[in-house]
């Protein structure tokens, strides 16, 4: 409970809020129409490719975990969720056909929003692992693994804002130079991350003979593992175009 006064001091904050959270949005909408340092088709094609693989493994992931022969609500789910799968796939294509180029809708910036995504997805197993054992199964090489996860995600986001805003196109040389010494970095620390976490996480798992130490835990640390193993990929992949568009500047 409130008293009146106060009440009614967040009744004017919300309604200020709404006052100018929608003018603010009709200047941006009438500014983008004029001008924008971004393609606007650009980001919604990027977006609805990364909606698509994120639909694609959500589908998969609820239809292994929860769809059998008995469970009809659960069925109805994984088939309704994969046709959403599918309008998503479509609408992609349809977007990408409207912009042939831009950063989010070419590989490159799809391999870096990829990045992010899975990055956040390892961080959120990570911190659940980390909440739920004791200080002994969280060792410094683990912790280690942790802040690799924390560096590489920031980073990455601030280069794709950069991309979408174009301001490497202004500084391009060192910022190539830039993006080409953090996907080495990432290469690197992703791969000492999968080993240090996988042998940690499982030595763990084969040797502790607590009843807090099952199969619940083992699932957060097979998702880390697997998902730092798709991230070296992907920025296996990304330092491969990095060094494709350094050697193309000189």
């Amino acid at each position: 409970m409130c008293c009146g006064v106060f009440c009614e001091v967040q009744h004017m904050l919300r309604l200020i809020e709404i006052i100018l959270s929608g003018v603010s949005f009709s200047l941006a909408t009438y500014f983008g129409a004029l001008i924008h340092p971004y393609g606007w088709d650009d980001f919604t094609c990027g977006m609805t490719m990364l909606c698509s693989l994120m639909m694609l493994s959500a589908s998969f992931m609820y239809t292994f975990q929860y769809a059998c022969q008995t469970c009809i609500i659960a069925i109805a789910c994984a088939v309704f969720s994969f046709a959403g799968v599918t309008v998503y796939v479509v609408h992609a294509v349809m977007a990408k056909l409207k912009c042939p180029s831009g950063f989010l809708s070419n590989m490159p910036g799809f391999l870096r929003v990829m990045e992010a995504f899975v990055a956040n997805i390892i961080l959120s197993s990570v911190a659940s692992y980390f909440l739920d054992v004791g200080p002994e199964y969280r060792p410094p090489g683990m912790i280690w693994c942790s802040l690799i996860y924390s560096v590489c995600l920031p980073v990455t986001v601030v280069i794709i804002l950069l991309k979408m805003i174009k301001f490497f196109n202004m500084v391009c040389c060192a910022l190539d130079k830039f993006e080409l010494i953090f996907n080495v970095v990432s290469v690197i620390m992703y791969l000492s991350a999968s080993i240090v976490w996988s042998l940690y996480g499982y030595y763990y798992y084969k040797h502790s003979h607590k009843v807090s130490w099952g199969q619940y835990h083992l699932v957060k640390v097979t998702t880390v593992t697997v998902m730092t193993i798709i991230n070296l990929i992907l920025y296996t992949v990304d330092l491969a175009y990095s060094i494709i568009a350094v050697n193309n500047r000189i």
